[in-house]
């Protein structure tokens, strides 16, 4: 994938993660990373707070834009900002191996959590 004129390597750990972690602990670590990004005042992913930690995702060399971009991506609700459910959906839709596998994993989860 290329992004701005620079070639992004995007190594998918989320599958191995889940097989390890079972997807309840998957979820659980996906809402940690969650919590780790987000506004603690306002409690979402907004573009201040994604930018202030870009770092430990290593994304700090990318632009204002490219950030913005990739909270559009994530917000369904168009609000601006993501929350705790927007995020993990994107995280998983941006996997592509756990795209494949989302309804099972999806089925299982909602059969553990209900």
């Amino acid at each position: 994938m290329a992004a701005l004129g620079r070639d992004v390597v995007f190594e998918d750990f989320f599958p191995s993660m889940v097989e390890k972690l079972g997807s309840e602990g998957f979820l659980k670590e996906l809402r940690n990373g969650f919590r780790v990004l987000m506004d603690e005042e306002r409690e979402v992913i907004t573009f201040e707070s994604l930018k202030k930690n870009s770092a430990l995702l290593g994304l700090q060399e990318m632009s204002d834009d490219e950030l913005m971009c990739m909270l559009r991506e994530g917000d369904l609700d168009g609000d601006g900002c993501l929350n705790e459910r927007e995020f993990c959906v994107l995280m998983v839709r941006l996997s592509p191996d756990l795209m494949d596998k989302s309804r099972l994993w999806f089925a299982e989860t909602v059969a553990n959590v209900f």
